[in-house]
């Protein structure tokens, strides 16, 4: 296992990967605008905590396999997170991610199965109490995606997408929501196995749902 603790990391690691990284104040990066982390292997263990504002998470995963676990705590960070980003060493065939964060105006866009669909994939994204005007923008591409999604705050923005074959058991979209004012865009595609489970609290939802075969 690879532990890393500093202010800025862009880089590539080969083979299996076992990372924890932990990044406490302002202004963190792994990866920046132009330049993503990667990990390249058939397997990719990596946990993050950012602590702090304005901390930038840019990380592909060229791999078969993916579990990780993202913990953000505070303000206008920004996650841009990719598995499967060149098909020559990925299929990202299984991804098990879970993102939780506590705070406002972060940005967080996720990518899964980008060149070839995943056999499965599990997504947990988790806003604590107080998590306000946020932006979460998943698209999974699987045969079996479970994404789940539970954000206690007011304004916040969801751009949902699955999408792959269906049946047996195969597209699953979980939404909950509490607070005020949320609007959130689902699409589902593949031929049958559609299933969403929505629960919403608060004032003045916008919600646009797309289910096709």
């Amino acid at each position: 296992m690879s532990y890393i603790r500093q202010r800025h990391i862009c880089n590539t690691i080969w083979g299996k990967s076992n990372l924890d990284v932990l990044q406490d104040g302002e202004n963190n990066t792994i990866g920046n605008s132009t330049t993503a982390s990667t990990s390249t292997g058939a397997t990719t263990n990596l946990n993050i905590d950012q602590v702090g504002n304005s901390n930038v998470i840019t990380y592909q995963i060229n791999g078969a396999s993916y579990t990780g676990v993202i913990n953000l705590a505070g303000n206008s960070n920004n996650v841009d997170l990719n598995c499967d980003s060149t098909g020559g060493n990925s299929s990202c065939g299984s991804a098990n991610a879970v993102i939780n964060f506590t705070g406002s105006s972060n940005d967080i866009d996720l990518d899964i199965g980008q060149t070839s669909s995943a056999t499965s994939a599990d997504v947990d994204i988790v806003g604590a109490s107080g998590s306000d005007s946020n932006v979460v923008a998943a698209t999974v591409d699987g045969n079996s995606a479970i994404l789940t999604i539970t954000v206690n705050g007011d304004t916040n923005n969801y751009l949902l997408d699955i999408d792959g074959n269906g049946d047996v058991n195969g597209h699953t979209l979980i939404h909950s929501h509490t607070g005020g004012t949320a609007d959130v865009d689902i699409t589902q595609s593949g031929i049958n196995d559609n299933m969403i489970n929505l629960t919403t609290s608060g004032d003045g939802h916008n919600i646009d749902i797309i289910q096709r075969d």
